[in-house]
């Protein structure tokens, strides 16, 4: 054997990573274009890959290898997660899998005709498999931290509990405040938009933020999405409405930044450990769901509804949709992609109103998981909630209870995740513009490359080679901190609203 030929552990890494690969190939095609028919039969195919993929991981020859391997942070992370599948029984993973794929057909049925009884049974397995899944990771307080822990290390409710506390005490304040100014026109972006069109421009912006369509593409599902089969096959969705603009435009934002985050891995890591998530058996490279979801909260919305980033390419969008436009000056429709506004769509919430959603979805699956809450009851628990928290009452089970399809894909535990990102993605925005001197003069010039290179360096180019906290330590100088993130929230809609500063509640 010479020098360059790959080791044991590294060979065994990349058989894995590629079983994961395939995985997420048959989840690709299961969104996107395989007929309804298919479901069944494709649950299978997938068990059969995540239980084959489980095999490798678990073969005592791969935990020798990685033994022998040490001082790799690979080893060390495959050998952690050699002990939490140990864990889980093979049974339990291949039962997720198989119904994995028949309660998101059947989700996307219910959802289209606005029906949750025809959702609930498959509901009712999912939860009751996660329950399952959370005893055999064990937990010290809640099952609930059980499943966190697979998305966001060392998250529990303990430590997340403070942190809604904190984020709501400042939005509440502060929507209540903005409820009291003029509503910026927003009629503008439910005018007749062509889907064809609003493709074009949505890719023309993703690869202006630098997204590499010779590794990548733009396609459509029912709910927007990124999936990678390593860094070289990064793909995204989003959902186009023909009578809302913006749902389309900042779904494709919003999927770039997780693109650029999975194109930006350092390619050393492809088909290794550090790009896959061993213990939840999925190809994913980046340290965590919350620091993945931090890039695409950043380019969507640090960048993406910025004054600069309009002020650069609203031209294009108007030459884009020359007739719905025409009438539309720069403010108006800043303001109308800005617009603070309770809203029943998680995807087409406001910034400030954001958080507000994921935090109810949060206490329903925590009481769902907890046996607090039965699935039967949920969707009067959802509307309760939404009327509690947004003021708005939900008119049918498509745009409530079924408006997500995490649930459907058995992914308890992830919604913390999206709060975690938004809080993540101010530290990791000060500390480039700390870094970088010019970054709003380059911004604003179109120049995107030189916030990415930063990212990529910091965060991107790691992969999983360091834990969440570590990465952020490392780029930022400290731990998870909201208050950047309040601060720019408090920032832009005080200017946004032209609320004094004594009412901006910082």
């Amino acid at each position: 054997m010479t020098d360059s030929a790959p080791s044991d552990f590294a060979r065994r890494s990349a058989e894995i990573n590629d079983l994961l690969c395939v995985l997420n190939v048959l989840t690709w095609d299961a969104r996107t274009q395989m007929p309804p028919g298919g479901s069944a039969t494709r649950g299978g195919q997938m068990a059969t890959i995540s239980a084959l993929a489980r095999e490798r991981t678990l073969d005592p020859a791969f935990e020798e290898a990685a033994r022998a391997a040490d001082g790799d942070p690979a080893a060390a992370q495959a050998l952690e997660a050699i002990a939490a599948l140990r864990r889980v029984p093979e049974a339990l993973t291949r039962d997720l899998a198989t119904l994995k794929t028949e309660a998101q057909e059947v989700w996307a049925r219910a959802r289209a005709a606005s029906d949750y009884a025809v959702f609930a049974p498959l509901l009712g397995r999912m939860v009751d498999l996660n329950r399952h899944l959370a005893d055999a990771l064990g937990y010290a307080d809640h099952p609930y931290d059980a499943l966190l822990n697979l998305y966001e290390p060392g998250l529990t409710l303990r430590t997340l509990s403070p942190l809604f506390e904190r984020l709501r005490a400042h939005h509440v304040p502060l929507l209540r405040q903005i409820q009291t100014r003029p509503e910026p026109r927003t009629d503008i972006l439910r005018r007749h938009y062509p889907a064809a069109a609003q493709k074009a421009f949505s890719l023309a912006a993703a690869q202006r933020f630098g997204y590499d369509t010779l590794r990548g593409r733009l396609d459509e599902s029912a709910h927007p999405f990124e999936i990678s089969f390593t860094r070289n096959d990064v793909r995204i969705t989003t959902r186009f409405q023909e009578n809302f603009l913006s749902g389309a435009l900042f779904g494709t934002l919003h999927e770039t930044g997780h693109a650029l985050y999975e194109q930006g891995i350092d390619p050393g890591l492809t088909r290794t450990v550090l790009a896959s998530d061993l213990t939840g058996l999925y190809a994913v490279g980046g340290a965590s769901y919350g620091t993945h979801e931090s890039q695409s909260r950043l380019w969507e919305n640090r960048i993406g509804r910025s004054r600069a980033y309009w002020e650069r390419h609203y031209a294009a969008l108007q030459g884009a949709f020359p007739e719905q436009l025409a009438d539309v000056d720069l403010d108006t429709f800043h303001r109308a992609v800005n617009a603070v506004r309770p809203s029943l769509i998680r995807v087409e919430a406001d910034e400030l109103t954001y958080d507000l959603h994921i935090m109810l979805r949060v206490e329903l699956e925590r009481a769902l998981i907890g046996g607090e809450l039965d699935v039967a009851d949920l969707p009067a628990a959802w509307n309760a909630r939404v009327k509690a928290d947004l003021g708005l009452d939900v008119p049918d089970d498509a745009r409530g209870v079924l408006q997500d399809i995490h649930w459907s894909s058995g992914l308890f535990g992830s919604f913390p995740t999206y709060t975690v990102g938004n809080v993540m993605a101010s530290q990791f925005y000060d500390a480039a513009h700390a870094a970088l001197p010019d970054l709003e003069a380059q911004l604003a010039a179109g120049e995107y490359a030189p916030l990415r290179e930063w990212l990529t360096e910091h965060i991107y180019r790691h992969g999983r080679t360091f834990t969440p906290h570590e990465l952020l330590v490392r780029a930022t100088g400290r731990g998870l901190d909201p208050q950047p993130y309040l601060r720019y929230l408090t920032d832009k809609f005080t200017g946004l609203y032209d609320l004094a500063p004594q009412e901006s509640h910082a």
